[in-house]
């Protein structure tokens, strides 16, 4: 029998066919915020999007498009999510399915509020 990695467990995606996403461990994902990378996080750039590694946790996860990687590059530089968004063209139609991602990727820990 095939037993997953809990390592893996958790791949964060912009599919429209996914729930809600993982319940949010610590304050609710605000897009109007300014948000950053975690500096426990390392990203490593992939043809498909990127891998995603969690110091602090020791879990892998995945960016599964080259334009969800481009949109968390561009948190640190801009004033909100939103604005992220914008920077990493994403269209006003694909914006609810990464608004989603990034509420995972919050929940996670793989991003964070700046203050």
């Amino acid at each position: 029998m095939w037993k997953r990695s809990p390592s893996t467990a958790c791949a964060v995606s912009t599919s429209t066919d996914q729930g809600a996403g993982p319940a949010a461990a610590g304050p609710a994902f605000d897009p109007d915020r300014p948000y950053r990378c975690s500096p426990s996080v390392a990203l490593r750039p992939e043809p498909f999007g990127a891998l995603v590694y969690h110091f602090g946790t020791r879990k892998l996860s995945f960016l599964k498009t080259p334009q969800l990687l481009s949109t968390v590059q561009a948190l640190a530089d801009q004033p909100d999510v939103h604005s992220a968004l914008v920077a990493a063209g994403v269209t006003a139609e694909q914006r609810p399915s990464y608004l989603r991602a990034l509420a995972g990727l919050a929940a996670s820990g793989t991003i964070e509020e700046r203050t």
